[in-house]
């Protein structure tokens, strides 16, 4: 460790972030219990050491500069080993009760979410995990949830959202569906083959022709709205259906299909409610969730 490379201390890092995620300093000063001129040195004093600008003042708003956005990650990833240094030093995670409700998707819910059971069991054993399966978005903000798992960004101005990932997509068949149908090629005949549908036929068949699919109401027969229901009609070989690797990865009778096409990649993105700041249950699951997800 170069110890002389870090030249600022955590308080200014943390000031920087909540004004980030606050969205103005009198806002990152409230939620801090600070005063707002102890927030404009703490963000001059960081950006003095680190040589950088990291916000553009206008008025009462604030932004991220192209070097605050760069670096906003890592102080998050700080934020988050802070926390949990917190948590563990004190002990109080064994103190942690009650119940978090989390959202996601069906896939998410069943393939992903179990695999970080025995963390939290680790951590806080009084803990109460309820997981939402479902592919809608749920509404944060009517508490139907305390964290969503989601493929986009809220726009609301009171959830805090965090990129934890990136999920790379791909078109998958089994063996039974190939020697049925054949191996299909992005320029090759593409009548016979069969597609299984998740969510609104038109918006897929659009996004299709972006990677060069020209299908038809014809390549879709099969339709759920379930993506469990989409994943074992795929599985049972009748259809090819579109997974992100990792889910992919855990059923060996699957393989990639259509590789011509280069993978495709969406956001994953952990959002919950402000009341993240205040509440320890929720913030420890979030932040286990985000390290999970993020494969740290």
């Amino acid at each position: 460790m170069n110890w002389n490379a870090i030249s600022f201390d955590w308080n200014q890092a943390r000031s920087f972030l909540a004004v980030a995620e606050e969205g103005s300093l009198s806002a990152a000063a409230s939620a801090l219990k600070l005063t707002q001129p102890t927030i404009t040195r703490q963000l001059a004093a960081l950006e003095d050491a680190l040589n950088v600008t990291l916000l553009e003042r206008t008025g009462r708003t604030v932004s991220l500069t192209p070097a605050g956005l760069d670096l906003l990650d890592h102080v998050k990833t700080m934020a988050d080993g802070a926390n949990m240094m917190s948590l563990a030093a004190s002990g109080q995670s064994q103190d942690i009760e009650g119940k978090v409700r989390v959202t996601a998707s069906e896939m998410t819910a069943a393939y992903l979410l179990p695999e970080m059971l025995d963390i939290l069991n680790d951590t806080a054993p009084e803990l109460q995990l309820e997981i939402a399966a479902d592919n809608s978005v749920r509404d944060l903000l009517l508490r139907e949830a305390d964290i969503a798992i989601r493929h986009v960004r809220p726009e609301q101005p009171n959830l805090i959202a965090k990129r934890v990932s990136d999920q790379t997509m791909r078109f998958y068949a089994v063996e039974k569906y190939i020697a049925r149908y054949g191996t299909p090629r992005q320029t090759g005949d593409m009548t016979a083959h069969q597609f299984v549908s998740f969510g609104d036929f038109e918006r897929i068949v659009g996004y299709l022709k972006l990677v060069g699919l020209d299908l038809s109401q014809r390549n879709f027969r099969y339709a759920s709205n379930a993506q469990l229901v989409e994943w074992e009609i795929a599985r049972k070989g009748h259809a090819i259906a579109i997974m992100n690797d990792t889910i992919a990865a855990k059923f060996p009778e699957f393989r990639p299909v259509l590789t011509e096409i280069e993978p495709f990649s969406i956001p994953v993105w952990l959002v919950a409610h402000r009341e993240l700041q205040t509440s320890r249950r929720i913030r420890l699951v979030f932040d286990v969730l985000a390290r999970a997800l993020s494969g740290r």
